[in-house]
């Protein structure tokens, strides 16, 4: 076999990454319905939001009978210590074992083996691969060592790798992979990369800007032929990511780069059609995406703080439904504005379930009505900014600091 037709062994129950086009880790977007949604559409593969392995150590796994989901649940490590008074329990992550296990990507954060491999045996029954942030630019997981910090040390980054594959891969029968950025010159981004497929990881993914490149810089491909001719060279998969936005898009990329697979990140955010093939009838209309999202997230009992943060991402700003779902407090108000009778009986299920008061919430106008302006609503404040309080606890949960709100937009709306 020649080397450019040498391919690494694909554990019995891992994926090969090849000729697939899939949804990048993205915080708060790549929670389980935007997954679900995306496979609805087309992707080939989903990854999860980066999950800190500190977060993950001393979970526990339960089988959640109603919504079919596997969860990964941990009691507040701060709260009354009397046993008699119940304390609820955090959400670190869900998925769903039917519609996803065999074409999730779970993404950890992490700067040490032993923790990465403590926290990775965790999940690692349920997934299709398990993938290390190494890209990730942001405070929340560099100051920790993680993300884009371990391109600085790279034995680090190998020996995570290097013990992901001995202790991981033989008992899960599982792949790893990694996902980074471009180093400050293309000899640099060459030889580390050398040294990361020499480790035994079945997948390589870059991110087409340096650690210091802002989301709205274009994205650097002319090391992209080099890259994937050292991965190939390995038997590696190598993805790209940056600026890819269809899979019309991405296919041509693939064959003009030679890379092996393409990653969609903020584009997919807003219309998560986008890898639907033209074939098929290509991207929909931004309320059909968003009317299918709103099923999965009654359907699963999406935490409503990020249900608002994606209808506010996935919504044209200059539309009044905008400014209206940036000021909702619950589904059953979303449902109403968006003229969307059918799903109301379910949004006030679920409502009920996850503990919002409908009859204390401000109320909204619904679509088609003219004339009066909600000023209650509108007293709220219809900047997504505001939606940051009521899912501030889960970025937490998952072992990531809290961003100064001004920066929101910008820092969020990112793949890691």
């Amino acid at each position: 076999m020649t080397a450019a037709q040498k391919r690494v062994s694909i554990p019995r129950r891992g994926v090969d990454y090849r000729g697939k086009i899939v949804l990048a880790p993205m915080v708060r977007s790549g929670e389980m319905p935007s997954r679900l949604l995306a496979l609805h559409y087309g992707a080939d593969l989903v990854w999860g939001p980066e999950t800190v392995d500190r977060s993950l150590i001393g979970t526990t796994r339960k089988v959640n009978e109603t919504l079919s989901t596997i969860d990964f649940t941990r009691l507040p490590s701060h709260g009354d210590k009397d046993p008699r008074k119940a304390q609820k329990e955090s959400l670190i992550y869900r998925l769903h074992p039917d519609k996803e296990g065999k074409k999730l990507i779970f993404q950890i954060g992490t700067s040490d083996p032993e923790r990465a491999v403590q926290a990775a045996k965790l999940v690692a029954g349920d997934v299709a691969g398990i993938d290390v942030n190494a890209g990730c630019p942001k405070p929340f997981s560099t100051s920790g060592g993680m993300g884009a910090a371990l391109l600085q040390t790279p034995d680090k980054l190998c020996s995570i790798l290097e013990a992901l594959v001995k202790e991981i891969t033989p008992e899960f029968e599982i792949g790893i992979s990694v996902k980074i950025r471009l180093l400050e010159t293309p000899e640099l981004t060459e030889a580390l990369v050398r040294r990361l497929v020499a480790t035994g990881i079945i997948g390589l993914t870059i991110h087409c800007r340096t650690t210091s490149m802002r989301p709205r810089e274009k994205a650097i491909r002319e090391q992209l032929r080099m890259i994937a001719g050292v991965c190939r060279e390995a038997g590696v998969a190598c993805l790209m990511n940056g600026d890819v936005e269809s899979r019309e898009q991405a296919e041509r990329l693939i064959t003009d780069y030679g890379v092996d697979g393409a990653m969609i990140a903020t584009t997919a955010e807003k219309n998560t059609s986008v890898f639907r093939a033209a074939a098929n009838g290509g991207s929909v209309p931004w309320r059909e995406a968003v009317e299918e999202y709103l099923k999965l997230c009654l359907e699963t009992e999406n935490r409503w703080g990020n249900t608002k943060y994606l209808l506010c991402q996935m919504i044209p700003g200059k539309l009044s439904e905008y400014r209206q779902i940036c000021s909702a407090k619950s589904y059953t108000q979303v449902c109403t504005v968006l003229g969307m009778p059918q799903l109301l009986q379910r949004a006030g299920e679920v409502d009920k379930e996850i503990g919002i008061d409908e009859d204390s919430a401000p109320k909204v106008q619904a679509k088609g009505k003219k004339g009066r302006k909600n000023k209650t609503a509108l007293a709220a404040g219809g900047n997504p900014a505001n939606i940051r309080s009521e899912g501030k606890n889960k970025l937490s949960d998952r072992g990531v600091v809290d961003i100064p709100q001004p920066q929101v937009q910008a820092e969020m709306n990112i793949a890691i």
